[in-house]
């Protein structure tokens, strides 16, 4: 059974055991711009919050998302626009 880029980046985040997570692909959103496709899967904005990332800052929690996605972005994710931090004690 195929899996969507979604379903595969909520995989990936799996890792980091969110205590919220929201995926929304934006792709429409971007229609003609760089890294559009028909069918979309390109552009996604991702609302996380994990203890995972406690502690990290604004940069070291993007880059360790960043680092899970590699694979997404190696195959079509063109831009993705993240909201991710730490969850509070």
């Amino acid at each position: 059974m195929a899996t969507t880029r979604q379903d595969r980046i909520r995989q990936a985040l799996a890792t980091l055991a969110p205590n919220e997570l929201t995926i929304t692909d934006d792709s429409e959103k971007h229609r003609g711009h760089g890294g559009w496709r028909e069918g979309g899967e390109t552009h996604y904005h991702i609302y996380l919050r994990a203890a995972a990332l406690n502690g990290l800052s604004r940069v070291e929690c993007h880059r360790r998302v960043n680092a899970l996605l590699a694979e997404e972005f190696r195959t079509g994710l063109h831009a993705l626009a993240l909201d991710a931090k730490g969850i509070s004690p």
